[in-house]
């Protein structure tokens, strides 16, 4: 097993990227969360990146990710969404995505680093490299694992968003407190009584006098979200229910603190980007996975508890959680070791002046 932490360092002094301008291909299923894990890594290590959606039926999706691309798609044909020339790299995520980049690699062979982003429980050969979370139980020689997942929200975007001025937000009381809802899902639950209970942590916020932007998933309950929509009405809090521009970068680099549900990880990891205090509201139920990565965040200072009642906003700092850049820099190193294997097998030209 690899952790991608060994050339985070490098990564965050600002190192010149040597794949930077090399181009990548985005294998999506179409799921937001999917391409997102895949754009992180690819924005950190500065590619030209193309995503192509794929939407396989009948008993080639059943079958995935096990199955071959359907032969009826004519993979690596002239004319077909998946045609040479082929890129630097190309990333994957979601299990119907695997038959697609394990084609690429066999057809473009080393023309073409490839990364599977999770674990679609196929063999190591599917791959150059893996990414899952460090919850997960995969490990193995091209396995490289970070506790929290890689998303688009880096220390530079979210400092562009910084500098430009949010009305609304600036007008928000302090501190400002992001509210970020996930919802059920096949390991939390939210019976009416955990409903109340968020709703009174919430309403424990506002009375103190913070300023909250509130934004809720398609997993939300719609009496939680009534709920919050009262809450809105009542205190002028911001509320996003999946209406209008999407506030929820602005909501992140606003943010002096952050009151998140312990069922989606991805929005604690996001919070962790910024190195500025989370409290995590545990509803009903929860998982073995779920509890290590919770624990984890507690262990390095980044998460706490969220109590039934707020009687005082907390402030402390740690440093700031970025996985795509430690799986970039993991990359980078690979790459560069496997070009130097292929030293007169391959161009000796640094990958970001070539457009391939």
């Amino acid at each position: 097993m690899q952790n991608a932490t060994r050339a985070t360092e490098r990564a965050r002094m600002g190192a010149e990227r040597v794949l930077a301008g090399a181009t990548a291909w985005i294998i999506s299923d179409g799921k937001a969360g999917h391409e997102a894990l895949c754009l992180g890594v690819a924005d950190a290590l500065g590619l030209e990146a193309e995503v192509k959606r794929i939407r396989p039926s009948g008993i080639w999706k059943a079958l995935a990710p096990w199955a071959p691309v359907s032969p009826a798609e004519r993979f690596g044909r002239p004319g077909t969404v998946f045609a040479p020339p082929w890129p630097r790299f190309a990333f994957a995520a979601g299990r119907t995505t695997t038959p697609y980049i394990r084609a690429l690699k066999r057809r473009a062979g080393i023309e073409t680093y490839t990364v599977i982003m999770l674990d679609p429980k196929t063999g190591p050969a599917s791959a150059d490299l893996f990414w899952v979370p460090e919850h997960d139980k995969r490990r193995g020689a091209n396995v490289v694992t970070t506790l929290t997942a890689p998303h688009r929200f880096s220390a530079r975007r979210l400092a562009d968003i910084r500098a430009k001025p949010d009305a609304a937000i600036d007008a928000l009381g302090s501190p400002r407190v992001a509210v970020l809802v996930g919802g059920p899902n096949e390991r939390y639950l939210y019976p009416e009584a955990v409903i109340q209970r968020f709703q009174g942590v919430v309403r424990s916020l506002a009375a103190l006098g913070a300023g909250l932007m509130i934004t809720t998933s398609r997993r939300t309950p719609a009496a939680l979200v009534a709920a919050l929509e009262e809450l809105h009405r009542e205190t002028g809090a911001l509320l996003w229910t999946g209406e209008g521009p999407n506030p929820y970068p602005a909501f992140l680099a606003g943010a002096d603190a952050f009151l998140v549900t312990a069922d989606s990880v991805n929005m604690a990891g996001e919070a962790a980007a910024t190195g500025r205090p989370i409290y995590v509201f545990e509803p009903e139920g929860g998982a073995e996975k779920f509890k290590l990565f919770h624990a984890a965040l507690r262990d390095l200072g980044a998460t706490r508890p969220a109590p039934d009642r707020f009687e005082a906003v907390e402030t402390w700092s740690y440093p700031a959680l970025d996985a795509a850049q430690s799986i970039a820099a993991e990359i980078e190193h690979r790459w560069q070791r496997r070009q130097s294997l292929l030293t007169g097998l391959t161009s000796p030209r640094r990958a970001g002046n070539s457009r391939r």
